[in-house]
């Protein structure tokens, strides 16, 4: 059974920073697309952020461009995000998602991956 595990989420003042963790058990996949989502209360879940594990590509949305780095540990199985310079409206739940086999990462919504974690709470204040 595949787990994503994510922590790493706070409170935090606008301007700091914060780094998400996300533990990948019983996943199989060498080759996949895994990616931090999003959402805030009232709104839809949004793509933050894919990796390829294939070939490291990265697709960050125009929003965190900038501000936000995806990275992974393939020893430790561990996906991370980096978040600096945080703001207000980066306020939401945050969810790593992940795909099955993939040689590419596929659009970032969330029909695209059939994996996903419980979420980790992340609260900026002005």
């Amino acid at each position: 059974e595949v787990q994503l595990v994510e922590s790493g989420g706070g409170s935090v003042q606008a301007g700091g920073s914060l780094r998400l963790s996300c533990a990948a058990s019983g996943y199989p996949y060498s080759r996949s697309c895994m990616a931090w989502f999003r959402q805030a209360p009232g709104k839809e879940r949004e793509g933050v952020v894919t990796i390829s594990t294939a070939n490291g590509d990265t697709y960050y949305a125009d929003s965190v461009k900038g501000r936000f780095t995806i990275s992974r540990d393939k020893a430790k199985n561990t996906l991370y995000l980096q978040m600096n310079n945080l703001k207000p409206e980066d306020t939401a739940m945050y969810y790593c998602a992940a795909t099955g086999h993939r040689l590419s990462c596929p659009a970032m919504v969330t029909g695209s991956f059939t994996y996903w974690g419980q979420g980790t709470q992340v609260t900026v204040s002005s």
